[in-house]
Parts: C-alpha cells; structure tokens; sequence
C-alpha cells in the first residue's frame, strides 16, 4: 500500500495542494511569471492565498496574461473597467499598482536587462534553502525580504512590503520553505538522492 504524501500544513485543498505540488518554491526565471507573482502577491495582502488561487484565471484573462508591457498601457478608463470585474480584487489601489509596477518591470529591464536578475540578486542567484526545526513556522519577513522590499519601492514598485516580498520569495523558489517533512522539500530530495 502506497503512503500518503505528506505536504506542508497549509496545503489542504485542492486548489492549495496543487499549488503547492507544482509550483510553490520552484525556481522562477521568467520575467512574465515573476511580474505576475509580484502582481499576484500584492493583490493577496489582507486576503488568504487561495482567494487569489480561484481568481488567478481571471487575473491572467484581465491582466494581459501578465505581460509588462500591455499592462504598462492601461489607460485609467480601462483601470476603471478592471474595478467593475468580480473575477479580481477589486480594490483601487492595487488594480493602480499593477500598472505602476508593469512600468516600474520595463524601466528594470531596460536598465538590468532583466526583472530575473536584479530580482535573484536578493538572494546571490541560488535559492536559500531554510533549516527550520519541525513545527518552526516560516518567518514573516527576512533581511532578504526588508533589502527587496526597499529597492522594489526605490524604484517605483507599489505594494511590495516586506512581508509580501517574502511570500513573493517563497512562491518564485528564491527561499525553500517546505517544512522537512514534506516530499517537496529540498533537504529530502537531496536525500533520496544522494542514497540513489
């Protein structure tokens, strides 16, 4: 008889489960999967995770499929459409931000080259993998986080405090906060590995 998976304790629907199966702490390098997560992680503040999981298909449908440069050239007649849309959080502000930040993603990659790398600076270009004790809960925020969320907001970004670009860190796999017990973890891998 096969063992059941276990996962870490938050992931128990099925929409979570999936998330947390496939994507959450995989490493991201695509600018337009990282502009969409930044969107995503600021339209989540104040919210639980899987309200923006159910609306995420609407967001990409409303957003552009999360293209920076479309999203640069919403005019605010079309902002206010996006306020009118249940499929998305409709709150003014972070509708607003997104367009902020759409713009804010070109003048980075216009000058970096790409939102990939000055965004993987904060952590030397290879995930951090965390070594919590069992039941340790993540942290909020980490220094990583603070130094991101400063520099995010220097350069015009909106709605990137540092505890939302601490959750951005763990969705785009720059942290690997799987507890150890979790067959996602990094630490288990490395493990059922290194016995292969």
């Amino acid at each position: 008889m096969t063992k059941p998976l276990i996962r870490c304790a938050w992931a128990t629907t099925p929409l979570g489960i999936e998330y947390h199966d496939r994507e959450w702490g995989v490493p991201v390098h695509d600018d337009t999967i990282l502009f969409e997560f930044l969107i995503l992680e600021g339209a989540q503040a104040g919210l639980s995770w899987e309200t923006i999981l159910k609306k995420r298909a609407a967001y990409r449908e409303c957003f552009a499929g999360f293209d920076p440069a479309s999203v640069a050239r919403f005019t605010p007649a079309r902002v206010e459409r996006l306020l009118l849309n249940p499929g998305i959080v409709r709150n003014r502000l972070k509708v607003a931000s997104a367009v902020a930040n759409a713009k804010a993603t070109l003048a980075v990659q216009a000058e970096l080259g790409s939102l990939d790398a000055f965004l993987w600076s904060f952590v030397g270009g290879r995930p951090k993998v965390n070594r919590r004790r069992p039941h340790e809960p993540a942290p909020a925020q980490t220094a990583e986080s603070e130094a991101m969320s400063r520099a995010l907001s220097k350069r015009g970004f909106k709605f990137v405090g540092p505890t939302i670009c601490y959750a951005f860190m763990q969705a785009v796999g720059m942290v690997d906060d799987h507890a150890a017990s979790c067959f996602r973890s990094n630490r288990r891998r490395s493990r059922a590995t290194s016995r292969a």
